[in-house]
C-alpha cells in the first residue's frame, strides 16, 4: 500500500498538539460551513426583507431533523474507518468505505423522495405563519431535493477526517463558501429566484465540494481508493456501519424532533419572535463551531487510539478537549455580553428596536450556558469515537425531552422568555448523563490498561 499524501496518525505524539492541529482546520471548515447559512440569512434579509428571513428560519428545525439524520449517519460511517486506520488495517478500512456506498444510496433515495413529497404538509403541521409559508416551501423543497448532495459531502469529508486530515475539507469549504455567496447574489438579485435561489446556491456549492472530495481522494488518498471487491456488500461491514451510523443519525433526528416541537410553539409567537431567534442562533452557532470542532477532533482521536489500544492517551485527550472547550465558552460569553447588539446588525436593521432587544435577550441567556454545550460536543463526540454511540443517543433523548417540554408547555404559557431557556435546559439535561458515563468508561479503560501491562 502506498502511503497517503494526506492524513495524520494520532496514536503517537502530544495529545494536546495533535488535537489542536486537527481542530484548527476543522474549526475553519465549520466556520465556512456556517458562512453558507450566514450568507443565505444576511442576503435574504437585506434583499428580500424580514418575512423572507423568518421563512428561511422557520424551517430550520425541520431541515435539521431530515438532514441531521443523514449527516449523522455519514459521521458514524467514519468511526470504524478511524479505528481501522489506528490499527493499520487498511483492507478492512476500504471495505467499510465500499459498503458505505450501499447504505448511502438506500438512505438517500428514501429520504429524498419522502421528504420532498411531504414538504408542504410538514410546514403546515409545524404551524408556519401563513404570510411566509410559500417562501418557506420554495426554500425547503430545494434543500430536500439536494439531500443526496449534502449527505455525500458530509460522508466523504468525515472519512477524510477519520484519517487525520482536517485540511482538505477546509480548502474545499473555503472555495464552496465563496461560490455560495456568489450564487446567492446571482440567483436572488439577477434571476429574482427569492428564497429558492438561496437554497439552490447552497446545494450547488455543496455539489462542488462533493466533486472536490472525490478528486482529492483519487489523487492523494490511496487508502480510500476502492476496487470492485471493496464494493461488494458484506454483512460484517454493513453491520458495523449501521451499528455506528444509525445511533449517530438518530441523535441528530431525536434532537430535531424536540426542536420541531419547540419551533412550532415559537412560530405561533409570530414572525418577529421567529426572526429574533434566527438571528441570535446564527451568532451563537458561529461561536459554537469552536467547541464543535474540538468534538470532531475528539471523535477521530479517540477512534484511532482505541484501534491502537492506547487507553491512557484517550483519557489525556478527553481531559484536554473538555478543558479547552470550557475556557473558550467563558470567553465567548464575555464577547456576546459586550458586543451582542453590534453583532446583531449583521442580520437585523438598526431601526428594528424591538427585534434587536428580543434578539439580545435570547443571545445573552443562551451564551451564559455555552459551557454546557461545549461539554456535549467534547464528551459526546469522544464517546462516539469510542464506539459508545448508544450513550450519546440516550443523551440526545434527554435533549429531546427538554426541548419538547418547553415546546409543549413552557413556551405556550410563558412565551418568548421560555424559548430563551429551551436550549440551555436541553444542554444541561444531556450533560447529566454524558459526564458520569464518560468518567465510568475512562475508569474501566484504566483497569483494562493495567491488566494488559
Amino acid at each position: 500500500m502506498v502511503k497517503s499524501k494526506t492524513g495524520s496518525d494520532m496514536t503517537v505524539g502530544s495529545p494536546f498538539r495533535l488535537i489542536l492541529l486537527f481542530a484548527i482546520p476543522v474549526f475553519l471548515s465549520n466556520l465556512f460551513q456556517q458562512i453558507y447559512t450566514v450568507a443565505d440569512t444576511a442576503i435574504v434579509s437585506r434583499t428580500l426583507g424580514d418575512q423572507a428571513l423568518a421563512a428561511v428560519g422557520s424551517i430550520g428545525s425541520v431541515n435539521f431533523l431530515i438532514l441531521g439524520f443523514c449527516n449523522g449517519m455519514g459521521m458514524g460511517f467514519a468511526v470504524p474507518i478511524a479505528q481501522c486506520f489506528g490499527a493499520k488495517d487498511y483492507p478492512a478500512m476500504r471495505r467499510y468505505a465500499g459498503n458505505a456506498v450501499w447504505v448511502y444510496t438506500v438512505i438517500s433515495v428514501i429520504f429524498t423522495v419522502s421528504s420532498a413529497a411531504l414538504c408542504m404538509p410538514i410546514l403546515k403541521v409545524t404551524q408556519t405563519p401563513p404570510e411566509i409559508i410559500e417562501m418557506a416551501y420554495r426554500y425547503l423543497i430545494v434543500i430536500f431535493l439536494g439531500i443526496p448532495v449534502q449527505f455525500a459531502y458530509n460522508t466523504l469529508s468525515a472519512m477524510i477526517r477519520s484519517l487525520g486530515d482536517s485540511k482538505t475539507p477546509l480548502y474545499l469549504l473555503i472555495a464552496a463558501s465563496l461560490l455560495n455567496i456568489a450564487l446567492d447574489l446571482i440567483f436572488i438579485l439577477s434571476f429574482s429566484l427569492g428564497t429558492m435561489g438561496a437554497a439552490l446556491a447552497t446545494v450547488l456549492s455543496q455539489l462542488f465540494s462533493v466533486v472536490g472530495c472525490l478528486v482529492l481522494i483519487r489523487l492523494r488518498i490511496p487508502e480510500l481508493c476502492l476496487t470492485k471487491e471493496d464494493l461488494q456488500p458484506r454483512r460484517k461491514y454493513l453491520s458495523g456501519l449501521i451499528k455506528n451510523g444509525l445511533p449517530m443519525g438518530l441523535q441528530m433526528s431525536v434532537t430535531g424532533i424536540g426542536s420541531i416541537l419547540l419551533q412550532t410553539s415559537v412560530n405561533m409567537l409570530g414572525a418577529t419572535a421567529v426572526a429574533s431567534i434566527v438571528a441570535a442562533e446564527r451568532i451563537c452557532n458561529m461561536l459554537a463551531v469552536v467547541t464543535m470542532s474540538l468534538g470532531s477532533a475528539m471523535t477521530v482521536y479517540c477512534g484511532q487510539n482505541l484501534g491502537a489500544r492506547q487507553y491512557q492517551r484517550i483519557e489525556t485527550g478527553i481531559q484536554t478537549g473538555v478543558l479547552t472547550g470550557l475556557v473558550f465558552s467563558g470567553a465567548a460569553f464575555l464577547i456576546l455580553w459586550r458586543f451582542g447588539r453590534i453583532l446583531e446588525l449583521i442580520f437585523l436593521n438598526a431601526a428594528s428596536v424591538t427585534l434587536i432587544e428580543m434578539t439580545y435577550k435570547y443571545l445573552f441567556i443562551t451564551a451564559a450556558f455555552l459551557w454546557a454545550q461545549s461539554l456535549i460536543f467534547t464528551v459526546r463526540f469522544s464517546l462516539q469515537g469510542l464506539g459508545r454511540a448508544q450513550i450519546a443517543l440516550a443523551a440526545c433523548l434527554l435533549e429531546m425531552i427538554a426541548r419538547s417540554s418547553f415546546g409543549l408547555f413552557f413556551v405556550p404559557k410563558f412565551g418568548f422568555s421560555a424559548a430563551c431557556f429551551s436550549s440551555p435546559a436541553a444542554w444541561v439535561m444531556a450533560d447529566l448523563l454524558l459526564v458520569p458515563a464518560c468518567l465510568l468508561i475512562l475508569k474501566r479503560m484504566k483497569h483494562l490498561s493495567a491488566a494488559e501491562q
